[in-house]
């Protein structure tokens, strides 16, 4: 029966899996996402531990903080009751929606500003090569 079979990783297990760097998981282990057993120096990553690198990382990609991602993960105990977990889940992505779409929308008003900036500035160096033309004329 391999590590796996039993539900047991090493670090090298995960990063192959998931892409990321071991020094990446040795940070979401100090930040509390994570608490292999040890094994002399060898750290022993459970089933619990993957499930929960694998939810830090959805939770990384859909730009949660680690705070919010630690926050929801705690809130998870098997067998238990998952709806204040998951009507927490949906006030986190609520929240950071809005975030981003009033990101989105400042974007937007700088770029209006930047073309309006662009334009004058294009129709400024027209004229001044009109002018400079005339001159030479």
């Amino acid at each position: 029966m391999s590590d796996a079979e039993r539900g047991e990783y090493s670090i090298s297990d995960l990063a192959r899996e998931f892409d990321i760097t071991p020094r990446a998981i040795r940070f979401y282990e100090a930040q509390g996402l994570l608490a292999p057993k040890r094994a002399g120096q060898r750290r022993i990553y459970t089933s619990r531990d993957r499930t929960r690198l694998k939810l830090t990382l959805r939770g990384k990609r859909l730009g949660l903080s680690l705070a919010e991602v630690r926050d929801l993960i705690e809130m998870y105990e098997p067998g238990r009751d998952e709806r204040p977990q998951l009507e927490r889940f949906l006030a986190v992505l609520e929240n950071h929606k809005s975030s981003l779409l009033q990101q989105r929308a400042d974007i937007e008003d700088q770029l209006a500003e930047i073309a309006v900036f662009e334009s004058r500035i294009r129709k400024q160096l027209a004229a001044g090569a009109r002018v400079r033309g005339k001159r030479r004329g």
